[in-house]
């Protein structure tokens, strides 16, 4: 007789799990990020490469490799830190001169001294 009462509580808590776990997905869903096709991803990665080369060979930059580029549908961010703010200005206007670039998001920040 022991052994029903055990098998009571195991079988209500297991419910009591399975209708907490439903409960969480009664909230609204965050909605997902669009996904890309094959070629866009493609296409994004060629643009940051384009964008990359361009600012690695723009005269003024200096270490153009402390500039991380990312492109999203033809959106390049720049993130990182240069020497000064002509060199933030100058990395975005060498960005937006790439073919194939809708508009840049300038993350850079000058590097503090040490």
């Amino acid at each position: 007789m022991t052994t029903f009462p055990r098998i009571a509580a195991v079988t209500m808590t297991a419910a009591a799990l399975a209708l907490a776990g439903c409960a969480s997905h009664r909230e609204a869903p965050e909605q997902p990020a669009p996904s890309r096709s094959a070629g866009e991803v493609t296409s994004d990665a060629a643009l940051t490469a384009k964008v990359k080369t361009a600012i690695a060979s723009a005269t003024g930059l200096g270490n153009a490799y402390n500039i991380n580029v990312n492109s999203y549908r033809g959106v390049v961010q720049l993130n990182g830190f240069v020497e000064s703010q002509d060199k933030i200005q100058r990395a975005a206007e060498v960005a937006r001169e790439v073919e194939g670039v809708r508009s840049v998001e300038n993350n850079l920040r000058v590097r503090p001294s040490s």
